[in-house]
């Protein structure tokens, strides 16, 4: 479990509410159902016009495993686990039996290709480049478009803010124009709080963390291609171990002295 995002998302949760709460003897003065209806059901029907609809499902689900189930990318271990497998391979073992344990898809993909034998050389190394950096590319296609829909809370809270004011003016000349007064402003006021925090505590952050994501996803799909031409090339696990190692801040190495050890 990701106890660092889930932290931070429950944090700002509270704020939010210990703020509301505080604010007021009534947490009721926040709730407007035709503001909430107005932002939200216009943010959903927005996103998709704008998107395919089972993309969103799909990026959501994806945060939603980062975030619980903490899909976070361990590049210890995975540098570990690549270098058994090579020194293994460079012993003449197979790879079937690393292939079935590896819990890693790219990874996987990267020894099936080296086992099943059709691609050497070159090409290999093509094809493993040419996937790390188109899955890149859609992943981080994908994250901008979800990100980018943040603009749309704020925008459909402005148009409610727009259609309460429209309310007020038009009854300001009525009998009744000061009962009237204060749902309308309600209208202005929640619809405005409504847009703010959908984008802000919701939108933009899960947006951002997908961006994250597929910058982690990309760097370690970069460490699998460079570890598996080395280890194709039967390179000394010590050269291996500190090439890919390089791709890493130094508190993040690994020390393969641990794993010879």
């Amino acid at each position: 479990m990701n106890f660092y995002s889930i932290i931070g998302f429950s944090l700002s949760i509270i704020v939010f509410a210990i703020g509301l709460v505080t604010s007021t003897d009534s947490f009721s003065h926040f709730w407007d159902w035709p503001a909430l209806l107005i932002v939200l059901g216009g943010t959903i029907a927005a996103m998709s016009t704008a998107f395919q609809f089972d993309r969103i499902v799909v990026l959501m689900k994806f945060f939603f495993s980062r975030m619980i189930f903490g899909k976070k990318v361990d590049y210890k271990t995975l540098i570990r686990e690549i270098l058994v497998i090579a020194d293994g391979y460079r012993k003449g073992e197979s790879l079937e039996s690393h292939i079935a344990k590896t819990k890693d898809d790219f990874l996987k993909d990267a020894l099936n290709l080296v086992n099943d034998n059709v691609l050497e050389g070159e090409d290999l190394y093509d094809v493993l480049d040419s996937r790390a950096e188109n899955l890149n590319y859609l992943y981080s296609e994908e994250a901008n478009k979800f990100k980018a829909a943040g603009k749309y809370p704020p925008a459909f809270g402005l148009m409610g803010t727009t259609i309460g004011m429209i309310v007020l003016m038009s009854n300001l000349g009525g009998a009744d124009a000061l009962k009237k007064v204060g749902p309308a402003m309600s209208i202005c006021l929640a619809a405005t709080l409504y847009g703010v925090a959908i984008a802000n505590f919701f939108i933009i952050p899960i947006g951002e963390n997908l961006v994250d994501s597929t910058r982690e996803s990309y760097l370690k799909n970069k460490i699998i291609v460079e570890g598996v031409k080395l280890m194709v090339e039967k390179t000394n696990p010590i050269i291996l171990a500190e090439k890919l190692n390089s791709f890493l801040i130094p508190s993040k190495r690994l020390d393969w002295k641990q794993v010879n050890g």
